[in-house]
């Protein structure tokens, strides 16, 4: 068996073209969406992912609002940046790009809930849990979107989710379980008593635990879907650092469907970031409010 590819450059392609339909419709009512970020410091891969987010936005016709900062920032001054993205019409929706050196979820917590366009807000993941329509995170809605695109059935499916952690393992646990969505999940992690056993059962499988590796050919069941979502830096044979995902390689050999990493999931974490700037946008013109810029 050979695994299907859930290629998630071609669907980011595919969803930056019905975005512009949707911005298009905006701009004809006068308003532009437009992302703002917050970058603190000079780490290479914080402002390679900033850059790339606007690239995406500039491609669909989204405006940028970027606030660079020196390392050092002190606390104070971040938090005073953000307020002023939380007052500016201009800006539909931002993010603070992490690592800051700061207090994080002071920070995070700052952001007005309406503008968090990662969907991270303490607000906006409480009204996951509570059932109530907000912006959601990105990775995880990248990967049900990815699933639903390559029409891999998850009404009903057995799915196991590797990795706890705050910005895809357990929301995606929670996203899985609405009523849209209807799959039974196992949520494992590092006090999972047989990981193999419990990923050996899931019709789908989400690696996002950050270990290089750790889902094997043996630990899947042939033919389910395997999306890898971990991200981590090793040591080539030549001594190169490059970037190694969650998912072994002979995995393709039993799967039905894999997520290739790089160009799986990433992509999708980037269209939904798009979808999500321009839901804000849509909902603060459904409301009445500018919320953005006004064309022209």
């Amino acid at each position: 068996m050979t695994a299907g590819i859930l290629d998630g450059k071609a669907v980011l392609a595919t969803i930056k073209d019905e975005l512009k339909v949707r911005v298009a419709a905006l701009r004809e009512q006068g308003v532009v969406p437009g992302l703002g970020t917050v970058l603190v410091g000079d780490d290479p891969g914080s402002r390679w992912y900033v850059g790339a987010k606007h690239k995406d936005c500039a491609e669909i016709g989204i405006t940028s609002i970027r606030r660079d900062l020196p390392a050092g920032t002190p606390q104070a001054e971040v938090e005073a940046v953000i307020d002023e993205l939380n007052a500016d019409p201009e800006c539909t929706g931002f993010l603070v790009q992490q690592p800051t050196g700061l207090d994080e979820f002071a920070l995070l917590s700052r952001v007005d809930p309406v503008k968090d366009v990662d969907g991270l807000h303490p607000t906006n993941l409480g009204w996951l849990v509570l059932g109530k329509a907000a912006p959601l995170p990105c990775t995880p809605a990248g990967c049900i979107e990815l699933l639903r695109r390559f029409d891999v059935p998850i009404a009903g499916a057995r799915i196991a989710v590797v990795g706890r952690g705050i910005t895809v393992g357990r929301p995606l646990g929670l996203m899985l379980t609405r009523r849209s969505e209807n799959a039974t999940v196992v949520l494992c992690h590092t006090g999972t008593r047989d990981l193999a056993a419990e990923v050996r059962q899931a019709d789908i499988v989400v690696a996002a635990a950050g270990v290089p590796g750790l889902v094997t050919a043996d630990m899947v069941k042939p033919g389910a879907a395997v999306l890898d979502v971990g991200v981590s830096r090793i040591e080539a044979e030549d001594g190169r650092s490059v970037v190694a995902g969650d998912v072994a390689p002979d995995v393709a050999e039993v799967a039905g469907w894999v997520s290739p990493n790089p160009g799986g999931v990433g992509p999708m974490t980037r269209a939904m970031l798009l979808s999500n700037i321009v839901a804000a946008a849509e909902r603060q013109a459904a409301a009445g409010g500018r919320g953005a810029a006004a064309a022209g």
